[in-house]
């Protein structure tokens, strides 16, 4: 019989940083001793000193104790120099657990260390430096930019737990207990996130040798000719290759799609958008101004169009560098 672990984070409200934590917890621990364990939310110090793991409380940080707080005096630190939250200690000590389970056989130990790295950067230290008071997007010195900063952060994930806890107003008679069944909810909504970020990172990785190779036997460099859906421009930035288009079935297999290639990525333009004279149409009228019989639609922005055969949208393709001034 597998003995339980005794987790303990504080009661009371609660942040990201104990409620990632706790997620992090659930999917690097075994199967078994986690189905054992339980939880508890309190400061009480009897409790913290006989628990088996103990985050975002106490005010000790021992990763051989099994003890991650960071608001002692001589809290640890990121090697640029800024601070941890309980989250960024939990990612450090359980975070590859985590992803190696939520792979599932899926990828070896470097596929592992790349994707505990890229959520390491991209997303716990971020939750570290919200625990921590300092905003992860600078001011911009435009009003604008700033505004839109802002509202970004508003959206990001920390606020997202923030505002799953109760209001001050909530019933005092079951404050206590509420408070538990919203840390419980907090902790899925970001453990689920976690799996969703690690699987289609996963995903990237796993179509970068699938794009190279569809490339390599594409008639025409600049199109690149894939069986699937999948995600393509990553794989083809990083490669640098010279790809204007993507054509691809649909994930409904009803339609080809002619997805334009971004100048960089993360960037909503177009190296060459396709033709203007197509923006917005559809069916009988786009047939009519492009010429492709099967031709379906262009979107109003010319990022992406389709047809009902890879023989169309590929024409639509060509004809859109034909077309190109």
């Amino acid at each position: 019989m597998t003995n339980g672990l005794r987790l303990v984070t504080h009661g009371g409200s609660f942040h990201c940083d104990e409620a990632f934590g706790y997620a992090i917890l659930r999917r690097a621990l075994p199967p078994e001793a986690l189905a054992a364990s339980t939880l508890a939310r309190t400061r009480d110090p009897r409790v913290i000193e006989a628990a088996d793991i103990v985050w975002d409380v106490g005010g000790v940080f021992d990763p051989e104790r099994r003890r991650f707080d960071h608001h002692q005096k001589g809290a640890p630190v990121r090697p640029g120099g800024s601070p941890y939250s309980s989250a960024g200690l939990l990612w450090a000590a359980y975070g590859r657990d985590a992803v190696r389970n939520i792979l599932a056989g899926r990828g070896g130990e470097d596929v592992v260390e790349r994707l505990w790295t890229e959520v390491d950067e991209q997303v716990v230290r971020l939750v570290d430096l919200a625990d921590n008071g300092l905003r992860p997007v600078p001011d911009f010195g435009d009003e604008g930019l700033d505004r839109a900063a802002r509202i970004a952060e508003g959206m990001a994930l920390p606020s997202v737990v923030e505002a799953l806890n109760l209001p001050w107003d909530a019933d005092p008679a079951n404050r206590s207990q509420g408070e538990d069944e919203r840390f419980a909810r907090a902790a899925e909504i970001v453990g689920a996130f976690l799996d969703g970020r690690i699987e289609r990172s996963r995903a990237r990785l796993a179509a970068y040798d699938t794009v190279l190779d569809a490339h390599a036997r594409s008639a025409d460099p600049r199109v690149l000719e894939l069986a699937r859906g999948m995600p393509w421009q990553g794989p083809a930035h990083d490669a640098d290759l010279p790809v204007l288009f993507a054509v691809y079935p649909d994930k409904g297999g009803d339609a080809w799609m002619v997805g334009c290639m971004p100048p960089e990525p993360g960037s909503f333009a177009q190296k060459l958008p396709l033709p203007q004279a197509w923006a917005g149409l559809r069916d009988a009228e786009l047939v009519r101004v492009s010429g492709v019989p099967d031709a379906v639609f262009c979107h109003l922005n010319r990022f992406i169009g389709g047809a009902r055969s890879r023989a169309g949208a590929l024409a639509m393709a060509r004809l859109a560098i034909e077309l190109a001034p």
